[in-house]
């Protein structure tokens, strides 16, 4: 009978937030795979005639999933994602490790690290820009003529150095999270011991802080897999070498295109979720066992 009342007022105090879900993300998202299956516009029957709404095409909108222009956005997506994700992973926990040292002026050395994750994505493009234009500061430090923002491999390299700029302090803010729980007896024992520098961070830190490092991880994979502002914003619309899925959507939508549009956000969100689970699944199995730990702790004390 206690676990019962226990479970009821579960159910009663997360049932706000499960309503608030199911109307800003599960209704959006059974609309739009519903969305996938028809299309709209003008268009002759069978007698000729002009005919004008809402029609069921069946899987026709998906055909644009094999398309070239679907699997260039779908490369740009994943390189993105690897490169900038495994470079901020190495930068946030070089910057986390500075972070935790104790010295003079750390407080506003952390300040300045955190500056870029907190300015807004657009104005961060908008700054990237000016510094990656033909005469801009990037040209004069290196002494070169690369036209960075134009269409090619350098609005590649373009929109990861500044993807890198602006989110590896978000990695390194979690991963800093995580060093501050560590015990500093543990370190003190490994000195004792004789273990070095890089000992004592293989061996130590990295497997301490590896929980943080995976929802950090995990975070900036799913957000990367959905970038669409800043290579509009640095580099513009409807560029091959830096069209994103997101990018994709977006066109296809603005031209009244729904049909495809829901069509290719159903593939993204198929996509991001494979991701994600598998990702979860292989790397992610500490984090599961400590919740399954805890669920049984509970149930067990409840008995």
């Amino acid at each position: 009978m206690i676990r019962t009342r226990q479970n009821l007022l579960g159910w009663g105090m997360v049932s706000p937030t499960l309503v608030v879900l199911a109307l800003v993300v599960f209704y959006p998202l059974v609309a739009a795979m519903r969305e996938s299956f028809y299309t709209s516009g003008q268009t002759l029957d069978a007698d000729g005639f002009v005919v004008e709404g809402e029609r069921f095409a069946g899987a026709a909108n998906y055909a644009g999933v094999l398309g070239e222009r679907f699997l260039n956005a779908t490369f740009n997506t994943t390189l993105f994602t690897v490169v900038t994700v495994a470079m901020e992973v190495v930068l946030g926990v070089a910057m986390a490790l500075v972070m935790h040292r104790a010295f003079r002026g750390r407080a506003f050395l952390r300040a300045s690290i955190l500056v870029p994750w907190a300015v807004p994505t657009a104005v961060s493009g908008l700054m990237w820009k000016w510094i990656f234009q033909a005469d801009g500061v990037a040209n004069a430090i290196l002494g070169t003529q690369i036209l960075w923002t134009a269409d090619g491999v350098w609005a590649k390299l373009a929109v990861i150095v500044a993807d890198v700029w602006k989110t590896s302090p978000f990695v390194g803010l979690l991963v800093l999270a995580g060093l501050q729980i560590i015990p500093a007896e543990v370190y003190e024992a490994a000195r004792v011991d004789g273990a070095s520098a890089w000992q004592r961070f293989w061996r130590i830190t990295l497997p301490l802080v590896k929980p943080a490092l995976l929802v950090a991880v995990l975070f900036r994979l799913m957000d990367a897999l959905r970038v669409f502002d800043l290579p509009y914003v640095l580099i513009g619309p409807r560029k091959a070498s830096v069209e994103t899925l997101s990018g994709l959507i977006w066109d296809e939508a603005t031209r009244v295109h729904y049909g495809p549009a829901s069509a290719y956000g159903t593939a993204l969100f198929v996509y991001i979720a494979v991701i994600a689970f598998v990702f979860v699944k292989l790397l992610g199995a500490d984090l599961l066992s400590d919740v399954r730990a805890r669920k049984k702790e509970s149930r067990d004390a409840a008995a």
